[in-house]
C-alpha cells in the first residue's frame, strides 16, 4: 500500500522548528589517518546532517577531475587543503571509497511534465542500475501538493522497479510546488542511515504555488551537508521555467545541473550523476568554536598533486550555521 504525505502550510516562523528529528552530532577522532587510509566515522554519527552552532564536524563531498574531465582517483589526505573564510583547517576525516548514499529523487508532476514522465522513469531505472548496490533511495512527487511515495511500507528502496512505480504514482497535472518538494526531500533524508546524502531534482525549475520561498530552501541547503543535482527539462518557450534556481542550488552544495538538449537522453545524465557520487572523496574538519549563528562560512578546497597535471576541484561553496538544532518533530520511518 502506498502512503502519501502532503505538505502542511505552516507559518514561516515555524520553518526550522518543524524541520527534522533525530540529529546526532559527530565526535571527531584525535588524529586523521595516514596518507591513503580511510578513517570511519564514529558509531552513531550517520545522522549528521544539520550544521548547527554545536556541530563537531563539517563534512565535504569533493570531486576532482583532470584537464580532460576525467575523475582523479588515488589521492590521499596530504593532497588536500581546506580553507574556511580564508583560514586553513585541519582535516580530521578522510575517505576515498565508493560508499553508499541516501538519496531522494524529487520529480516534477505538474501538467507540463505529462509527455516527459516515461523518459523520466527510464532515467530513474538507469540511475538505480548504475548506483552502489547498498544505496537507499526514495521518491518525492510534486505538483500542487507534495507526496513522499512509500511502497510496501518502506521509507527507502534500492529496487529499480519500485522506484519506477513511485515516479508514476501521481498523474501529471496542476501547478508546481518545487520549493516545498525540495524541503520535504531534506526532511526525508534524515531517516536514512548513510553519511553521504544527495537529492536529484527533475524539473524545469519553475515554482508557482509553494509555501516555502527560494531563500528559505537555499538556507536549508546551506545548513545541511547534502549535495543537490538537477536535471532541468526546459523547453524553447521557457514559460514559467527557472533554470537559474536549479543551477544555484547545485552550485551552492557542490552538485551539477544538467540541461539535456532536444533529442538527448536523460538516461545518460542520471548515469553520470551516479558515477559522480561514486567517485567522491569525503573530507571533514572541525569548524571554529565561535561561529555566529546564521552566518555564511565560505569554504574552499584546494588540491596539490605533483605530476597529475591541472586538477579541478568541485565541492560546496560554504555553509550556514543554524541558530539551534531543529526541534524534534516526532516524524519516524513508517
Amino acid at each position: 500500500m502506498k502512503a502519501k504525505v502532503r505538505m502542511s502550510r505552516f507559518p514561516t516562523r515555524n520553518l526550522k522548528a518543524a524541520w527534522i528529528a533525530a540529529i546526532l552530532f559527530i565526535t571527531v577522532p584525535a588524529a586523521y589517518p595516514r596518507d591513503g587510509a580511510s578513517l570511519p566515522l564514529p558509531q552513531g554519527a550517520n545522522h549528521q546532517s544539520v550544521i548547527s552552532s554545536n556541530t563537531a564536524l563539517v563534512a565535504l563531498p569533493v570531486n576532482v577531475r583532470d584537464a580532460r574531465g576525467d575523475f582523479v582517483t588515488g589521492l590521499t589526505v596530504g593532497n588536500f587543503r581546506v580553507f574556511e573564510d580564508g583560514k586553513i583547517q585541519n582535516i580530521s576525516f578522510f575517505e576515498q571509497e565508493d560508499t553508499p548514499v541516501t538519496l531522494g529523487l524529487i520529480v516534477d508532476h505538474s501538467g507540463s511534465m505529462g509527455p516527459k514522465l516515461r523518459e523520466v522513469v527510464a532515467a530513474v531505472l538507469a540511475f538505480a542500475h548504475s548506483s552502489n548496490p547498498e544505496d537507499e533511495m526514495f521518491v518525492v512527487d510534486f505538483d500542487d501538493n507534495v507526496s513522499v511515495e512509500l511502497l510496501n511500507g518502506k521509507a527507502f528502496t534500492g529496487d529499480a522497479e519500485e522506484l519506477g512505480k513511485a515516479v508514476t504514482a501521481v498523474a501529471a497535472q496542476g501547478q508546481t510546488a518545487l520549493y516545498d518538494a525540495v524541503a520535504e526531500g531534506f526532511i526525508h533524508l534524515q531517516l536514512g542511515q548513510w553519511n553521504k546524502r544527495a537529492l536529484i531534482i527533475v524539473s524545469d525549475g519553475g515554482d508557482n504555488i509553494s509555501h516555502y520561498k527560494f531563500s528559505q530552501v537555499l538556507e536549508l541547503a546551506r545548513s545541511t551537508q547534502a549535495v543537490i543535482y538537477a536535471i532541468g527539462l526546459v523547453t524553447e518557450s521557457g514559460q514559467e521555467e527557472n533554470p537559474g534556481v536549479l543551477r544555484r542550488l547545485c552550485r551552492e552544495t557542490g552538485g551539477i545541473a544538467f540541461f539535456p538538449q532536444k533529442g538527448e537522453s536523460i538516461e545518460g545524465v542520471t548515469t553520470q550523476i551516479a558515477r559522480d557520487l561514486r567517485k567522491q572523496y569525503m573530507l571533514g574538519y572541525v569548524p571554529p568554536k565561535k561561529v555566529d549563528a546564521g552566518a555564511f562560512r565560505k569554504i574552499e578546497v584546494k588540491v596539490s598533486a605533483p605530476g597529475r597535471g591541472d586538477l579541478r576541484v568541485r565541492s560546496r561553496t560554504g555553509y550556514s550555521v543554524a541558530a539551534q538544532p531543529p526541534a524534534q518533530s516526532g516524524r519516524s520511518a513508517p
